[in-house]
């Protein structure tokens, strides 16, 4: 056997001859020389000579003055119940900003009539029963996963990582995660008792089984994700850096969503093939399972607005761009303190970074502390996952959980990790957004 083809059948790597490492910041450092970005490119090459001329009609994207379409053209009046009635599970792999939109979804899907279970970590049971959904504990721990993910992207190990002995811990994790999305498509509520069997599956990129349940049980699936997942040469995959790009950058930006998917394959694709098995479902093949839902055509929605980022034109027409989800803002009484906290002087700034799980969290808030000092503002300070800490002032407050629908409404300007769902309510609410990225 060749040292490629070993590669090829390794469960995990860190760096190979393919050109292809992983980084401690949660990237992937792609050489558009290497041999698996060589072979990626030749596959864009021969797909775009088929095409030719007789490519489908493709959805328009919008120009760069038009408005986006309204958010709220569907509440103008008494939600419309869609004609046939299905029982829809929606898995989400992810934090809590992973899950929100999914809510958001969810709660439009009952509005027409549909029955929604919400799979996803079992953290999430009450924020998604209070929003007036099923929910079906999968496991996993969405910490501990950020956390690797935040040097580890798509599952793939560092050195430090593989040193650590994280590999078995994570790779267990996903089992589980597994066993409960199978269990959430087909056992009753765990709550009430009442049965359920999919009739249709929703799905983020993440929760990995979403294909292969569908195809098990002969229903449909529908991905949807809110930062690009679908191979374009418009811009390179979220977590790639591209080295050796030459002068055809629209072939490197589309080879890199090969490339990072097949990391990802490497790390997951024998305990996929393990799952297919005990559905009496054939294995996939290495080089087939990276790009398994483009090959397919799976139905894609993104979940951003086409004004911040248009819909690439070699995006096909199973694909979409529909703007960002939005759930119905809750109702929220801020405690004293906050409230005296804003009223004692000019809109702060809100610092917050979410579910990102930090090394070394004082030497953050110490950071913080000085740019807050330096640039003479009041400040809003989220404590997140990673339960950032200060001494409070007259210039400073630390938060817990709140609904950012209501504080963005109170803040000057947002600075904040990219979560999706905070950028999205800080640009809906006409805030200046910084983003101090941390994963990516």
């Amino acid at each position: 056997m060749t040292s490629a083809s070993k590669q090829l059948t390794r469960p995990w790597l860190t760096g190979d001859e393919n050109g292809v490492f992983t980084e401690e910041d949660g990237r992937v450092q792609v050489d558009c020389n290497s041999k698996l970005a060589r072979a990626f490119s030749v596959m864009y090459r021969m797909s775009k000579a088929e095409k030719g001329d007789n490519q489908p009609p493709r959805t328009p994207s919008p120009s760069p003055s038009s408005p986006p379409p309204p958010y709220d053209g569907l509440r103008g009046g008494p939600a419309q119940k869609d004609p046939t009635r299905l029982n829809v599970v929606i898995q989400v792999v992810g934090s809590r900003g992973d899950v929100q939109p999914f809510v958001a979804l969810g709660a439009e899907l009952k509005r027409r009539g549909h029955r929604v279970r919400l799979a996803t970590h079992d953290v999430f049971d009450k924020f998604v029963r209070d929003a007036g959904l099923e929910h079906y504990g999968v496991g996993g721990d969405p910490a501990a996963l950020m956390a690797y993910m935040v040097k580890n992207p798509g599952l793939i190990p560092s050195m430090k990582s593989l040193k650590a002995g994280e590999i078995r811990q994570k790779r267990e994790m996903v089992e589980e995660m597994l066993d409960g999305f199978w269990d959430a498509c087909t056992r009753p509520d765990a709550a009430t008792g009442r049965p359920f069997v999919a009739d249709a599956i929703i799905a983020n990129p993440p929760s990995f089984a979403h294909v292969h349940y569908a195809q098990a049980l002969g229903i449909p699936v529908h991905l949807m994700f809110t930062m690009p997942w679908t191979s374009t040469a418009a811009f390179p995959h979220p977590l790639a850096n591209l080295q050796n790009v030459g002068g055809d950058h629209a072939v490197a930006n589309y080879v890199s969503y090969g490339v990072v998917e097949h990391l990802t394959w490497q790390g997951l694709g024998d305990v996929i093939n393990k799952w297919r098995g005990r559905l009496d479902l054939e294995p996939v093949a290495m080089f087939d399972g990276p790009m398994l839902a483009e090959a397919l055509k799976i139905p894609f929605t993104y979940c951003w607005s086409p004004a911040l980022v248009p819909k690439p034109r070699d995006w096909g027409t199973h694909i979409d761009v529909c703007g960002f989800f939005f759930r119905d803002a809750p109702t929220y009484s801020p405690p004293e303190d906050l409230a005296r906290f804003l009223a004692a002087g000019p809109p702060p700034v809100y610092i917050g970074f979410g579910s990102i799980v930090l090394d070394d969290p004082q030497r953050v808030v110490k950071t913080i502390l000085g740019a807050v000092d330096a640039a003479g503002v009041r400040a809003i300070i989220s404590k997140g996952w990673s339960d950032l800490a200060g001494s409070g002032s007259d210039s400073v407050y630390w938060i817990g959980d709140c609904p950012h629908e209501w504080l963005f409404q109170h803040v000057a300007a947002v600075v904040h990790h990219g979560g999706a769902g905070t950028t999205a309510c800080g640009l809906r609410n006409g805030k200046p957004t910084t983003i101090v990225p941390f994963f990516g």
